[in-house]
C-alpha cells in the first residue's frame, strides 16, 4: 500500500475539485482493465493535461505515489472518493418534477457516488400523488417540515427560474444547508447556506461559440 500523509486541512481549491472526478472516472476504468499501479504520467497522457498539475491534485488526497512506480489504482480510487464524500451517503430532497427533476431522480449512476434523492416534491396539484421513479410527488409545501424530520440538509432545485427563489426559501427554513441549482438564477440565501449553480445554457453558449470560430478557422 502507498505511503499517505496528513489531509490538507485548508478548502481544496474549486479547480481541483472539479478535476478530481475527472481521474476517478479514468481510474475506474482503468482497475476494471486489470490496472494495479499508475502514474501522473500515465494520467496525463490519457487526460491531455499537465502531470505536474495531476500531482499537486492528488497530493490532497494524502497518498503519496512510490518513486518511479505510482499509486496503487485500488488504493488511489478509495481516496478520492474519500476526500469527495462519495464514501459516504447524502441524503436529499427535489424540487421541481418536470423533464430535468425527473430524469436526474431516475439517473442511477448517483447512488453509486453517495447521492440518495429521498423525496420529490412539485407546486402543481397535477404531478401531486403521481409516481416517478419509484418516489410518490410530494406537495411542495411539505419541504420544510420534512426536511427538517429527516435531517435532510441537501436541496436539488430544477423549476423554472422564476420559482426557484421561493423554492431556496422553502428549503432553508427546513434547515437544508447546501443547494445544487439546475435553475438559471441566482438565489439570495443565509451566509451558511452552500449553493452551486449548474447553468446549461452557459455550457451551450461555450459549445456553440466555440463551434462557430472553428468553422470560421477553417473557412479561411
Amino acid at each position: 500500500m502507498p505511503k499517505t500523509t496528513e489531509l490538507l486541512t485548508h478548502p481544496i481549491p474549486e479547480p481541483t475539485l472539479r478535476r478530481l472526478p475527472r481521474y476517478h472516472h479514468f481510474l475506474m476504468r482503468e482497475e476494471n482493465s486489470g490496472k494495479k499501479v499508475i502514474s501522473c504520467s500515465d494520467i496525463a497522457r490519457a487526460l491531455n493535461l499537465d502531470p505536474t498539475q495531476i500531482r499537486k491534485d492528488l497530493a490532497v488526497t494524502g497518498i503519496v505515489g512510490k518513486p518511479k512506480v505510482g499509486y496503487e489504482v485500488p488504493a488511489l480510487i478509495q481516496a478520492l472518493e474519500k476526500v469527495l464524500g462519495w464514501n459516504n451517503v447524502t441524503h436529499a430532497v427535489l424540487v421541481g418534477a418536470g423533464s430535468l427533476g425527473t430524469a436526474i431522480l431516475g439517473y442511477q449512476q448517483f447512488n453509486k457516488y453517495g447521492l440518495n434523492i429521498v423525496a420529490i416534491f412539485d407546486s402543481d396539484a397535477n404531478k401531486v400523488g403521481q409516481v416517478v421513479h419509484g418516489r410518490e410527488i410530494l406537495p411542495v409545501g411539505w419541504l420544510p417540515g420534512m426536511a427538517r424530520q429527516m435531517r435532510i440538509l441537501t436541496g436539488i432545485i430544477t423549476v423554472p427560474a422564476e420559482a426557484a427563489q421561493s423554492v431556496a426559501d422553502l428549503m432553508v427554513a427546513g434547515g437544508i444547508r447546501a443547494i445544487w441549482n439546475f435553475a438559471p438564477r441566482a438565489l439570495t440565501v443565509s451566509a451558511d447556506t452552500i449553493v452551486q449553480y449548474e447553468d446549461m445554457f452557459s455550457g451551450l453558449a461555450v459549445l456553440t461559440t466555440r463551434l462557430r470560430a472553428s468553422l470560421l478557422s477553417f473557412s479561411e
